[in-house]
This record gives structure tokens, sequence and C-alpha cells, in this order.
């Protein structure tokens, strides 16, 4: 049976992926540091924790379910336990990205993230309709990067990444420095501020004079027909009055060089501020 030691098993994230663990294939060995995580996880789940000697005793994969501003510790402090051809997961490109793993070629790095539910989808399920952060009812898909070690890890990195994130539609294969440009880059820098700008517009409206609920009424709903047809989900094309809308309303919202947050050292700067 592979063994899986799975660290921060009784935080926020660590608690999901100890669920969906839970009952699988893999032993896994819960690492929890706190006694509010331990008490979580004995209360919640009917799981207890061991120390970090015996996790790593055998271990074959170790998962880093802790923040991206302590991966680095958690790592250096365990890396000279680990044997040759270890897999080590980690939950976000970030911390592997600025480089915060140790310098080990003879272990494998392997990174997964979640896509998070698709707000188009076909969910009838209320559970899985409100699961928004994915991992317990809805579907969702999934990107991973093999950063290093050899090919035929892939393979076990994508199974536990696909119970760790499970229910899971489409499995992305892509690099660590792809997974960067989708986060923090494409869905925080971008879609997160614009969504809160969204949220500022909205507010101004109801400022203006205009009942709160029919303004988010109404923004969600153009949310979601707009985005229908932005993001091909449906055949349709805009009105002449909503296109020019566009044209002149984008020069007033973003500056002509935005999608420089996108360069390398715009994605760098951003995952040194986070880590």
């Amino acid at each position: 049976m592979t063994a899986i030691a799975l660290f921060g098993a009784g935080g926020k994230m660590g608690c999901r992926l100890s669920k969906n663990l839970k009952g699988s294939r893999f032993d896994v060995r819960h690492v929890e540091v706190s006694a509010e995580g331990t008490e979580r996880l004995r209360n919640e789940l009917g799981l207890e924790t061991v120390g970090v000697d015996e996790a790593l005793n055998g271990v074959d994969v170790v998962i880093l379910a802790v923040p991206d501003t302590v991966i680095g510790k958690v790592a250096a402090s365990i890396a000279q336990k680990l044997q040759s051809g270890t897999i080590v997961i980690a939950l976000d490109a970030a911390a592997p990205a600025a480089g915060h793993l140790p310098i080990r070629p003879d272990l494998t790095y392997f990174v997964t993230h979640p896509c998070h539910p698709p707000i188009f989808n076909d969910e009838t399920d209320l559970v899985a309709k409100r699961d928004f952060f994915g991992g317990v009812a809805a579907k969702q898909h999934i990107v991973s990067a093999l950063m290093q070690g050899p090919e035929e890890h892939w393979a076990l990195g994508e199974e536990i990444a696909k119970v760790i994130w499970a229910p899971v539609m489409r499995s992305h294969r892509v690099t660590v420095e792809q997974i960067a440009l989708l986060e923090p880059g494409l869905s925080e820098t971008v879609c997160a501020s614009l969504l809160y700008v969204m949220r500022q517009a909205m507010d101004e409206c109801v400022s203006r004079g205009v009942p709160k609920e029919a303004a988010r009424d109404f923004l969600l709903g153009h949310m979601n027909v707009l985005g229908a047809v932005i993001f091909e989900e449906t055949p349709g094309v805009f009105s002449d009055a909503c296109n020019k809308a566009i044209e002149f309303g984008i020069p007033v919202l973003m500056k002509d060089d935005w999608k420089k947050v996108f360069e390398p050292q715009e994605i760098a700067e951003s995952i040194r501020r986070i880590t």
C-alpha cells in the first residue's frame, strides 16, 4: 500500500484532503502540530495524528498542506529524512516557483491545484450546487505539474491529485511556470481584482439610489449571460449598444499595458509577496 504523510492534516485545506483520502487505497499518516487541528481531525473525521518521524518512516509520498509562507521551512526540516525517490506534493505553485523547496535532485516534486467548480456546470444536487470551493460534492477540473522526477511518477501523482480534489472531471498536465501564470496571475491578480471592482461598481449604484438587492440581481444575471457568450458557453453576439459600451469602457477601466502582470518578473514579484 502506498504510504502518504500528510503535513498540515488538521488545517483548513488539510481537513479537506484528509476527508477525501479517508477510505482510499492509500495508507495516510496525518501530521498536525496544532492542538486545534488535532482535535478537529479526531472529532470531525475520527482520525489520529502521528509524529514526524513515524509519518516519514518508509513513506512514499509527502503532501505539504501547509501555508505558502511556511512550505520552505517545513520542507527543509524534513528533507534529510526523506529517502531517495520520495514524491513531495505541493498544492500551489508559489513556493516551488520561488525556489523554496530543498535542492534534492533525487526527490520528485509534484505540484497540483484545483480549478474549482466552474460557473457553467450541470450540477443538479443542491449540495453540489453550493459547493463553490470543490472537493466535496461538485465536480471540478484540476491542473498538475511534474516539476522534477522520473516520468513514471506522473501517474501516481495524478492519481493522488484526483483523490484529494475529487470529484474530478478534466485533469490538465501543465508546467509549474504555467500554474504560476494561472495563479496568482490569471485567477488572483486579474480575475479577483476585476471581480472586486465589479462589487465596488455595484456598491456605487446602490450609493446612487438603486436598491441593493436589485443591483445585485441585475449584475449577477448579466455576469451569467455575458460570460456565457464571451467564454463560448453558448453561441451569441452582443448588441451594437453593448459592443460600443465595451469599446469605450475598456480604455476607461484598464491601463494600456495591463497585460504586463503576466511578464515573468511581475509573476515572480507577486509570488515573492505571498511567500
